[in-house]
């Protein structure tokens, strides 16, 4: 934002130098980006009369003038601008000065003025132009200057040339600063100064003039307060005044009219966008609705827009007006000629105008103000203000105002308690309460001090306080960033280490040397995919307010719903062995507030179990994923911890998918995509797994005792029983673990026979048990006697039947 130093110090004046005051506020947060000079630099100009003119005896086009500057004998001129008359006031450029020029060619930034003559008559200087003294040259001639301008005066000085403008960085919370009277405020307290207000006369009529409509808010949620006001018999031959004219100028906007310069110029003065409206052209009442899809609307800029739906309008019994808080409509506009006109102050919900512009390429100052919030107390104030500038130069005639508000549905400005020593803890310093108490309330808050804390009330154009931080942080740039010393932290310092990265590092490593790859993705997901892969043991689906794409409009309840469209871009590729795994968040539930985030690791596979090669090859399946998973778990992890049970997920094959537990801790599931879910999705037999990393890396951390192998012979027994096929080989190795007691070293399932010589519905099992004693030899008594003991038990609890062979 562009504004003139001039300008600021019209509210509040403090001693600092131009340079001082663009340091002050850039440490105060609102960054200089620039500072330069309303012209650049020149020297020898000066307030002149003219005080004869006439014709060049050889030259048609050029003048003979008598200048006085102020000195004994007037000056000689040859000019040839068209507009040259006698007694006006011009800039005069003496023999001597030096005027800008954009030809640098010469090493020098101006050209000197010379005594010269032209086609024969003597010239002692130059009458000029705005161009030639580095302003915006709005006719073809002599700049005009007023008539009361003195002469023989700088021109830098009466003009105000050397007035800088500081180019102002404002950051979107800071929407308070985007006008003269936000950043006086901050220079005002940044100062300690007081700050001065214009006046503005109170010249409200008491009966209407008959030209303000009726007004209707239908959209109170999105404009809770709505003023409109009505100004007629305007005397449209008054331009705008010079000093407004220079302000808009200064603050990089053009000026237009007289009615479009006076809201322009409250806009930059106040922050409040107004929009006049010409009264003639409004048919009947005005309604402030949301607009009717395809509903059109040709605006300011002649571009005719097709209305979504979701846009806040301004309309009258014909239809729509303006777009609310962006731009004004061509129907109602305000021309050369307009005498009547309506006068809208408003104050929109930020929300309802946010994105609006974009959506139709358009870039306000209106709505960069809106989206940001402008203070909702602040449109009475304005309204006054611009109707007292119009009515003041062109002595219009002010109808009453009429007034829409709904106060339930104003922004409420909570109170923020502050703890005093808080303050400390994040600043580093002391800093006095009275000091707080002053700096915030010079920002405009309410404080109430107590014992131990601050209660602070923001004001209304603080959009941006809602915490205590926020607070710390207004009295720490206040207080100034300088003068808070650089002190070094006071560090305990703890020697814990979080080798969670490591341990995970190693899982990962664990699954490349099985031949996965690395899958890094977004953790949003398409609701679709999520709906293929619905449970209600997986949790609810978060769905994310502003999708950055239809494909990523939900967060992932499970990492497959990233890793199964990688896996469909290889196989589309002629890629028909793929396996990835990928490490990330989980997460579950319909709201921010009941989310759980859970660290998981996924794994999917597809394809043989090899690559293509001239050896026999298969297709994977459950006991090679198995034997994946298992490979993430440390090698001295004893297998009686692991436990297996049947999954029931939905999106699971029913007979080829499990749920692993360790310590009866569940980790996760494993086995193969549902055929159905494959189908849909385009997919092979594919292989899909998700682990919590919690108790693997939990698994990872602990302390294996090493003790020194037993002296003492192994023994071996083996058993062959026929069991029912419904009983599960992990239920016959807990029942043989219970009973075995200590003296079982380890179990392993050698043969599995189903068949014709196996009555139906059973199957063959063979176990080998490995016996050994940590003191002494086992005799055969001893083994003998703890097999029967394990056969016995699977004979009562699972009624299976001892082979002989």
């Amino acid at each position: 934002m562009k504004i003139s130093e001039q300008w600021l110090r019209q509210w509040v004046n403090p001693t600092n130098t131009s340079e001082q005051l663009a340091e002050q506020l850039t440490m105060a947060g609102l960054e200089i980006d620039d500072r330069y000079a309303v012209a650049r630099a020149f020297t020898g100009v000066v307030v002149g009369e003219v005080m004869s003119v006439e014709q060049h005896p050889d030259a048609d086009k050029l003048r003979v003038t008598q200048v006085n500057i102020g000195d004994a004998e007037p000056l000689q001129i040859v000019c040839g601008a068209p507009n040259v008359t006698v007694g006006m006031k011009v800039p005069v450029a003496t023999v001597g000065a030096v005027l800008p020029s954009d030809d640098v060619s010469n090493g020098k930034a101006g050209f000197k003025i010379k005594k010269s003559k032209l086609r024969g008559v003597a010239s002692n200087g130059m009458l000029c132009g705005a161009s030639e003294i580095d302003l915006v040259d709005n006719i073809d001639g002599l700049l005009e200057l007023p008539e009361d301008a003195p002469i023989g005066t700088d021109i830098r000085s009466y003009l105000g040339l050397d007035n800088q403008i500081l180019d102002i960085s404002i950051t979107p919370n800071r929407g308070d600063c985007f006008s003269v009277r936000g950043i006086a405020r901050e220079i005002s307290v940044l100062n300690d100064l007081p700050m001065q207000m214009p006046e503005i006369a109170d010249n409200v009529a008491d009966t209407d003039n008959g030209k303000t409509p009726a007004v209707t808010v239908t959209a109170v949620e999105a404009c809770p307060r709505y003023l409109l006001q009505s100004i007629s018999q305007i005397d449209r031959s008054i331009e705008t005044p010079k000093w407004m004219q220079d302000a808009l100028v200064q603050s990089g906007l053009r000026s237009h009219n007289f009615l479009v310069d006076v809201t322009n110029y409250v806009l930059m003065e106040l922050g409040q966008p107004l929009h006049a409206f010409d009264a003639d052209k409004i048919e009947g009442d005005i309604v402030v609705r949301l607009a009717q899809p395809k509903e059109s609307l040709t605006l300011l800029n002649e571009q005719t827009i097709t209305l979504v739906g979701d846009e806040l309008v301004i309309a009258d019994d014909k239809g729509a007006l303006a777009l609310a808080g962006i731009m004004g409509g061509q129907r109602s506009s305000v021309t050369d000629s307009t005498s009547n006109i309506v006068l809208e102050s408003a104050f929109f919900n930020p929300l309802a105008i946010a994105a609006r512009a974009r959506r139709f390429g358009l870039h306000t100052d209106a709505s960069q103000r809106f989206e940001r919030g402008v203070d909702f107390e602040l449109p009475t104030l304005a309204l006054a203000r611009a109707r007292d500038l119009i009515t003041s130069v062109t002595a219009g005639q002010a109808g009453t105002i009429v007034k829409v508000e709904s106060q339930e549905q104003l922004p409420a400005r909570a109170p923020i308690s502050l703890p005093i020593t808080k303050v400390r803890d994040v600043i580093g310093i002391d800093i006095e309460p009275t000091v707080m108490v002053r700096i915030l309330t010079q920002l405009g808050f309410e404080v109430e001090q107590q014992a131990d804390a601050l209660i602070c009330t923001p004001p209304s154009y603080r959009f941006d306080m809602s915490i205590r931080e926020d607070l710390i942080e207004e009295i720490a740039r206040i207080y100034g960033y300088d003068n808070i010393p650089s002190v070094l932290p006071h560090l305990q310092v703890s020697m814990d280490y979080d080798d969670t990265a490591d341990l995970t590092h190693e899982m990962k490593l664990a699954l490349v040397d099985n031949g996965y790859m690395e899958a890094i993705s977004f953790s949003f997901s398409d609701a679709k995919l999520e709906a293929l892969l619905d449970d209600k043991a997986l949790g609810e689906v978060l769905a994310l307010a502003n999708p950055i794409s239809s494909d990523l409009a939900v967060m992932r309840r499970t990492l497959l719903s990233s890793l199964l469209p990688c896996v469909q871009y290889n196989l589309n590729r002629q890629q028909p062995r793929v396996r990835f795994f990928e490490t990330g968040l989980s997460f579950v539930g319909q709201s921010i507030s009941e989310l759980v985030q859970t660290p998981s690791i996924a794994l999917v596979a597809v394809g043989d179990i090899w690559d293509e090669q001239a050896y026999q090859n298969r297709a994977l399946d459950f006991y090679d994923l198995k034997h994946d998973i298992e490979q993430l778990l440390p090698a001295q992890i004893d297998s009686a911890r692991i436990r297996y049970e049947r999954s029931a997920l939905s999106f699971l094959h029913p007979g080829q998918s499990a749920k692993l537990y360790i310590d009866d801790v569940y980790v996760g599931w494993l086995g193969q995509l549902h055929p159905n879910t494959a189908k849909q999705l385009d997919l092979p037999a594919t292989w899909v797994a998700q682990l919590s990393l919690a108790p693997l890396l939990t698994l990872a951390r602990e302390q294996h005792t090493i003790s020194t192998p037993s002296k003492f012979p192994q023994v071996r027994r083996d058993i062959a029983m026929l069991v029912d096929s419904e009983v599960s080989l992990q239920t016959l190795e807990s029942t043989i673990r219970a009973t075995a007691g200590d003296l079982l070293t380890d179990l392993w399932l050698f043969d599995v026979y189903q068949g014709d010589k196996v009555p139906a519905g059973q199957r063959s099992l063979a176990f080998a048990l490995i016996w050994q004693d940590r003191i002494q030899t086992l005799s055969d008594e001893a083994v003998k006697t703890a097999t029967d003991n394990v056969v016995q038990a699977l004979i009562e609890q699972h009624a299976v039947q001892l082979r002989d062979s």
